[in-house]
């Protein structure tokens, strides 16, 4: 891949990122009554891209999510399974206190809502 399509990868894949998150935290802040800046979506996009140090050019080419992406996979496949679930993305979040929680506040509210 040319160094300008990578470049332009990223800026897509950055720009899906920003709209995801932006569109969570939307139906977030709804929830709750209250704003958020789009300063603060930004913010929150960039440290999601660079904890999963998203790009990483292989010499064949082709791209992948490095780090989150191999340790899930580890998870699940340590655990016996070939599908990554909610306790593969919990046990990644461990040493982050501060994400764990909202990530388990999240579970919590999203089983409560299923019951």
């Amino acid at each position: 891949m040319e160094p300008n399509e990578e470049v332009g990868l990223e800026e897509r894949l950055k720009s899906a990122l920003w709209l995801s998150i932006g569109k969570i935290v939307d139906e977030e802040t709804i929830k709750l009554g209250i704003n958020a800046t789009p300063q603060f979506i930004g913010a929150l996009t960039e440290m999601v891209w660079a904890q999963i140090d998203l790009i990483v050019a292989r010499a064949d080419g082709r791209f992948l999510l490095e780090t989150v992406s191999q340790d899930l996979e580890s998870f699940a496949k340590h655990a016996g399974r070939s599908t990554i679930n909610v306790a593969d993305v919990m046990l990644l979040a461990r040493r982050n206190e501060g994400l764990e929680s909202i990530l388990r506040a999240f579970v919590d509210r999203q089983r409560e809502e299923e019951s």
